[in-house]
C-alpha cells in the first residue's frame, strides 16, 4: 500500500462515517432498539467485516432492509430474542459461505428482488411517517399506511404536544435532501445530504430549544450491550426462532451480495468473491447477535458512497469503523442533540427511493409478468411479513418458468390460393406435445405445399425433432413440397435431417420443385 492509496482510503472513509452515522442512529430507532445498537452493528460491519470481506470495497452496517423485520421480532419476542435469532443467521450464513452457496442467493428473479425493495420501502415509509411527527408506529404495516391521514393532520393542526414542530423540522429535513441532491454544488458534492440535514435541524432544535423528541444515547456506551447468555441459548431456540432466523439470512444475504454485485459495476478493481463476502457477513453477524445488537447487510448506499469518494482497498470501510467506535466513545452528548424527527424524515426519504420507478419501467420491457411478481412480491410483504412476500414472489418465479418450459402453441393458416398450408409453433416443443405436434403436421393435404415456422420455438427436443424428420421424409418420398423455416437456436435439425437441400441460410426446401 502506498501513502496515496492510504490518503484516498482515509478520505474515503470520513465521507462514509459521514453517511453511516445519520443511518445508523435512524436504523436502529425504526427497528424499536436503542440507537447504540446500530451504532454496534456499523463498528463490527466497518472493522471486522471489512477486514474479512470478499468484496474489498463493500461497506456493511444496519439496513433499512432489515428494519421492518427487526420491529416484529423486538415487539413481539423481545429484543433479547432478536441476539438469537441474529446469532442463529450468521451461522446460518458462516455455513452456506463454507458450502459455497454465494452464487445461490443470486438467483434471483430482478423482479422479485425490485419487489422485495420496494415493499421494504413502503414499510419504512409507513412506519417512519408516525415518528416524523412524533407519534409511535402502528402494529403492522397496513396500519401504518392507513393511519398515515391522522399523523398528516397531528402535524399541521398544533395541539399541545411536539407534533407540529417535528412535523415542521422533518419536512425541512425532506426539502434539504431533495434541494441538495439537485442543487448541490460540484466542489460539495461529496457532502452527503443526510448530514447536512441533520446538522441544520440539529441547529434549529437547539437555538430554539425545541420540545420534541431526541437521541437518546447513554454515556456508557459499552454498557448498551447486551452478551447474549450461551448457558440459556438452548432453552430460546425454537420453531418461531428459527423461522426468524431463515428469515433474517435470507434478506440479509441477498441484499448483501446484490449489493456486492452493484459493487462489482462501479469500479473495475478486484472483483467480489461472493462465497468469502457471504462468510464474513455470517462472522458479523454472528458477533452482532451475541452482543444482542442489529443484524447487517452489505448496503448499496455506503458502498457507493466509498466507490464514488476514491476509496481503493478495503481499508476505508475499516477506518468509517473506527470513526463511528472514536465518535461514541468521545462524544455522546453530539449525538444526544439529534432530533428523531429529522432520522425518521432521513429514513421516509430512504424508503421512498426503494419503491423505485425506473425498476418498474426496466421490467416493463420484458413483459406483463415481471411485473406481476413485482407487485405481489411488495403486496405479499406489506400484506403479510417478508418471508412470505418473498417466498411468493419466488414461487410466482418458477412458475413463470415452468409456463415458459411447457407453453406451447400451434397455428395453422390456409393459404388463400388453396394449394398451400403455413403451420406456426411458438413457445416449447418437449414431449409433452408430440401429440399435438404431431397432428398438427399430419393435418396438411398431401396435395399442398406445407410451410413449417419454427422461428417463435424457445425450445424443441429430440422427441418432435424426430417426429418433423419422419413425417417431412414421408411427404417427400410422395413428391409433396415441404418448406421449413428456422431459427438460429434450431440448426441441431440440419444434422439429423439427410434430405434437407437449403435455398436460404435459414430455409429447408424439400421434395418435388415448385
Amino acid at each position: 500500500m502506498t501513502f496515496a492509496t492510504f490518503k484516498q482510503d482515509l478520505l474515503a472513509s470520513v465521507v462514509v462515517f459521514l453517511v453511516a452515522l445519520p443511518l445508523c442512529l435512524g436504523i436502529a430507532i425504526a427497528s424499536g432498539m436503542p440507537p447504540a445498537a446500530g451504532l454496534i452493528t456499523g463498528i463490527v460491519g466497518g472493522i471486522v467485516v471489512g477486514a474479512l470481506s470478499g468484496c474489498p470495497l463493500q461497506v456493511s452496517g444496519p439496513a433499512a432492509g432489515l428494519a421492518v423485520v427487526v420491529y416484529e421480532i423486538v415487539q413481539k419476542h423481545g429484543a433479547p430474542t432478536l441476539g438469537v435469532v441474529v446469532l442463529l443467521a450468521g451461522l446460518l450464513q458462516v455455513g452456506a459461505g463454507l458450502l459455497r452457496a454465494g452464487q445461490i442467493f443470486r438467483a434471483i428473479a430482478p423482479s422479485v428482488v425490485f419487489g422485495m425493495l420496494a415493499g421494504i420501502g413502503i414499510l419504512i415509509f409507513g412506519a417512519q411517517f408516525h415518528v416524523m411527527v412524533d407519534d409511535a408506529p402502528r402494529k403492522n404495516g397496513l396500519q401504518n399506511l392507513m393511519a398515515i391521514p391522522e399523523s398528516i393532520m397531528k402535524g399541521l393542526i398544533p395541539g399541545d404536544g411536539s407534533n407540529h414542530l417535528a412535523a415542521y423540522l422533518a419536512a425541512g429535513t425532506i426539502v434539504i435532501l431533495v434541494l441538495w441532491a439537485k442543487y448541490a454544488p460540484k466542489s460539495l458534492k461529496w457532502v452527503p445530504g443526510a448530514l447536512i440535514a441533520v446538522v441544520a435541524s440539529t441547529a434549529v432544535a437547539a437555538i430554539f430549544h425545541l420540545p420534541i423528541k431526541y437521541v437518546n444515547l447513554s454515556d456508557g456506551f459499552l454498557g448498551a450491550i447486551r452478551f447474549v447468555n450461551f448457558a440459556e441459548l438452548p432453552g430460546l431456540i425454537h420453531g418461531d426462532v428459527i423461522m426468524l432466523a431463515v428469515t433474517v439470512a435470507f434478506v440479509a444475504s441477498a441484499e448483501t451480495l446484490l449489493s456486492a454485485a452493484a459493487v462489482d459495476q462501479m469500479h473495475s478493481g478486484p472483483r467480489a468473491n461472493y462465497n468469502k463476502e457471504l462468510l464474513s457477513q455470517g462472522v458479523g453477524n454472528f458477533l452482532c447477535g451475541a452482543m444482542g445488537s442489529l443484524p447487517m447487510t452489505g448496503v448499496i448506499v455506503r458502498s457507493a458512497t466509498n466507490v464514488a469518494a476514491g476509496a481503493k482497498t478495503r481499508l476505508s470501510a475499516i477506518l468509517h469503523g473506527v470513526c463511528l467506535l472514536a465518535l461514541v466513545a468521545a462524544a455522546p452528548g453530539l449525538l444526544r442533540m439529534i432530533p428523531t424527527a429529522t432520522l425518521a424524515a432521513i429514513l421516509v426519504f430512504t424508503g421512498y427511493k426503494l419503491v423505485n420507478v425506473q425498476n418498474m419501467k426496466r421490467l416493463m420491457r420484458y413483459g406483463g409478468m415481471p411485473i406481476v411478481i413485482y407487485a405481489a412480491t411488495a403486496i405479499g410483504i406489506v400484506a403479510t411479513d417478508m418471508l412470505k412476500g418473498i417466498m411468493f414472489g419466488i414461487a410466482l418465479s418458477l412458475l413463470n418458468v415452468i409456463y415458459a418450459r411447457t407453453h406451447f402453441r400451434i397455428r395453422t393458416e390456409p393459404h388463400a390460393n388453396g394449394r398451400r398450408t403455413d403451420i406456426y409453433f411458438e413457445g416449447a416443443a418437449t414431449f409433452l406435445r408430440l401429440p399435438r405436434f404431431a397432428d398438427a403436421l399430419e393435418s396438411v393435404p398431401a396435395d399442398q405445399e406445407a410451410h413449417v415456422h419454427l422461428r417463435d420455438l424457445d425450445y424443441v427436443d429430440d422427441g418432435c425433432l424426430e417426429a418433423l424428420t419422419n413425417w417431412q421424409q414421408q411427404r417427400t418420398q410422395c413428391g409433396s413440397v415441404v418448406m421449413i423455416e428456422w431459427q438460429e437456436a434450431l440448426r441441431l435439425y440440419r444434422d439429423k435431417n439427410p434430405l434437407g437441400s437449403y435455398q436460404r441460410a435459414d430455409v429447408v426446401v424439400s421434395g418435388a420443385s415448385h
